[in-house]
């Protein structure tokens, strides 16, 4: 996939290109009074802005494409190639149609600001804005090249020499036969102390740039990551709570009771992949890492928390929001008050929209010998779960820029209403998570387009043709990798240092028999092993009442209102898969442009600072659209050497410590 900060890089010479060489002369449209002309103008930002929305809507269906991989990986056969497509198109668009129901809210209020749109902001004037020289300052144009450039440099080594580098540890190179000195010191798999990382994708990669964030966002995250992983976690470990120490202190796999992978293949019926009860108890019940087991603690607690804590902080605010939904009023933002010349978009556009695509998401799941086996009634229950999701998740997004994962909470939904399906438990996941990030993505495209005065119009129609149009594109990219290149997604049978092992999907295929499969009612509540953790919904619900109750009683005491127990449970819920070296080198970039750059050289923060972490994206998605295209879709990798191995190099940190449980390549206890 192109990467989309270079798209948005070039369209700028290709409109100057067109605006150049294109007739200015009308066009008449036979049989009708309209007509438009190729060459309207000088090519502006504002047609800039409209292109890169064209372009960047749609793109990223991951969740589809990751459904597409698990079945052809792990089931060995392929999805129908009209409900591919149909699947790849409703999960993009599906979610647009929900957004008409919250524009007021989010687009509109003053309140809801949007900072990841803020770099785009700085990008496009950047490049459109006229700058005059002064002294030895550069622009802001000339900045961003020179830091693109670096950029792309730079990311050879880590993206194609030398992937170790994206995470590096001491104590591991030290203490290579020591399992708790390589848990301790491990950065991808353990504790992380003594890891670091030299790798711009392992600090932002599941975090978001370190720029753009609030500070105050940043700091609770750190307050989660530490109560999380050095204080619940050891805990947990040391007391070897749901038989830790029988399983990797981090991993995303499933495990029977003896520590060994569980062997799904065992309790499912090989024709229908329906539940096995008879074989599941002759088997052994499923168990799960402390760090995944209390990561979906944290997850619960976050989901529940972030509807205790925006009731609380922004009900008002949000209730007067939706009542003036559907009134003609525009707010009272500076922004909104400088759109009023353009016409605003009708609800029934929207309505539209979403009635088409309920329906064709019901088309691909009930049709096609129901391969994706979710029923029609899972569709109109999406519908409803995100309504619900959709405001509280965007009021987060709009103000942090951080948002609960919601995976886990879908899967546990559908696993208790449909169980015994895996395939329609994933495609729940994938539809709900789907159409709250594009759902929300599309409200931030709205956000970016009342910042820079685009009419509202142009940007829905952008982002609904965009979206089609990704949409065929990602079905044909992805069809031809499955058929072009040999041993996709196992890993196995590819060459040292392969880009298509397709890991996630792994990820995909545990939570899918975890939910869908085996169903929470046998892991979870009220026959599983970790029947209790659903305590988490109720902690996550009550703990944002005292700050609160503290934020009204000592109004003067401004730091209270910072506190968001929301984002402090979302740092433990993401782990894994981010892991402490992710975390570490984010919280280090952050404090240190926060409290270094910030503070020291606030021109230079106020004029450069978004372009930068633009530039530096840019660079290294441009390198890494490179090296995939021309190198690795052939299977050619770097050297042969350590360094091209993609992890830290600590193997012991994955190793059991419980007594009897043995793991190939690690010491017996």
């Amino acid at each position: 996939m192109f990467p989309m900060l270079t798209i948005q890089l070039l369209i700028l010479p290709a409109g100057k290109l067109m605006e150049t060489i294109l007739p200015a002369k009308n066009i008449r449209i036979p049989g009708t009074k309209w007509q438009f002309s190729l060459n309207p103008g000088p090519f502006n930002i504002k047609e800039h802005v409209v292109i890169s929305t064209f372009a960047s809507s749609g793109v990223g269906s991951t969740s589809a494409i990751d459904i597409m991989a698990t079945v052809k990986a792990f089931f060995k056969t392929t999805i129908h190639p009209l409900a591919s497509f149909l699947l790849i198109l409703t999960t993009n668009v599906f979610g647009i149609g929900f957004v008409g129901f919250f524009m007021k809210l989010l687009v509109d209020s003053p309140h809801m600001w949007w900072p990841e749109v803020l770099p785009s902001v700085a990008f496009f004037r950047a490049l459109h804005e006229k700058e005059v020289k002064s002294g030895r300052n550069l622009t802001r144009l000339q900045f961003f090249f020179l830091a693109s450039v670096l950029s792309f440099s730079y990311y050879v080594v880590p993206g194609y020499f030398f992937p170790s580098i994206s995470a590096l540890s001491f104590v591991c190179w030290i203490r290579k036969h020591s399992v708790t000195a390589q848990q301790l010191g491990s950065g991808l798999n353990g504790f992380g102390f003594g890891s670091f990382t030299l790798d711009w994708n392992t600090v932002v990669g599941f975090t978001g740039s370190p720029f753009v964030i609030p500070f105050s966002a940043v700091a609770n995250a750190l307050v989660g990551f530490v109560i999380f992983l050095y204080i619940v976690i050891p805990i947990a470990y040391l007391c070897n709570s749901y038989k830790a120490k029988n399983f990797p202190l981090v991993s995303t796999d499933v495990y029977d009771a003896h520590g060994n992978l569980y062997n799904i293949s065992r309790i499912l019926d090989e024709k229908t992949l329906k539940f096995d009860q008879v074989a599941y108890d002759n088997y052994s019940e499923l168990y799960l890492s402390v760090m995944s087991v209390y990561s979906y603690g944290f997850t619960f607690a976050s989901i529940a928390s972030c509807f205790s804590e925006i009731a609380l902080f922004h009900g008002s605010l949000i209730w007067g929001q939706l009542t003036k939904a559907f009134q003609s009023g525009n707010g009272v933002d500076v922004h909104v008050k400088m759109m009023k010349k353009y016409d605003t978009i009708p609800l029934w556009w929207f309505i539209i929209l979403l009635i088409s695509m309920t329906g064709l998401t019901i088309w691909t799941c009930e049709g096609f010998g129901n391969q994706l086996q979710l029923p029609y009634w899972g569709v109109l229950l999406l519908c409803v779960l995100v309504l619900i999701l959709m405001p509280s998740f965007g009021v987060l997004r709009a103000t942090v820029s951080k948002q609960p994962p919601m995976g886990a909470f879908t899967q546990m939904i559908m696993g208790y209403v449909y169980p015994g399906k895996p395939l329609a438990n994933a495609t729940f996941e994938a539809y709900a998570m789907m159409c709250v990030d594009c759902g929300l993505t599309a409200i931030s495209s709205f956000k970016l387009g009342l910042y820079m005065k685009i009419p509202p119009k142009a940007m829905f129609l952008s982002q609904v043709i965009g979206s089609f149009i990704a949409s065929a594109c990602e079905f044909a990219t992805v069809w031809l990798l499955f058929s072009s290149v040999e041993n996709i997604c196992r890993p196995e049978l590819l060459p040292r240092g392969s880009q298509w092992t397709c890991p996630y999907d792994q990820v995909i295929y545990n939570n899918m028999m975890t939910w869908g499969a085996v169903g929470p009612k046998r892991v979870f509540y009220p026959n599983g092993v970790y029947s209790n953790l659903f305590i988490f919904f109720l902690l996550g619900a009550l703990l944002p009442i005292p700050v609160w109750f503290l934020a009204r009683t000592l109004p003067e005491k401004k730091w209270i209102r910072l506190i968001n127990v929301s984002t402090i449970l979302i740092a433990g819920a993401s782990m894994p898969p981010v892991s402490a070296v992710n975390y570490l080198s984010w919280f280090a970039v952050a404090f240190f442009l926060k409290f270094v750059v910030y503070r020291k050289y606030k021109r230079w923060w106020a004029k450069y600072s978004y372009l930068l972490s633009v530039a530096i994206d840019t660079g290294v998605s441009l390198m890494a659209f490179l090296v995939t295209v021309t190198l690795q879709i052939h299977n050619v990798s770097g050297i042969d050497w350590w360094g091209l191995d993609v992890s830290d190099h600590c193997p012991l940190a994955t190793c059991p410590t419980a007594r009897g449980v043995h793991a190939e390549g690690c010491p017996a206890f």
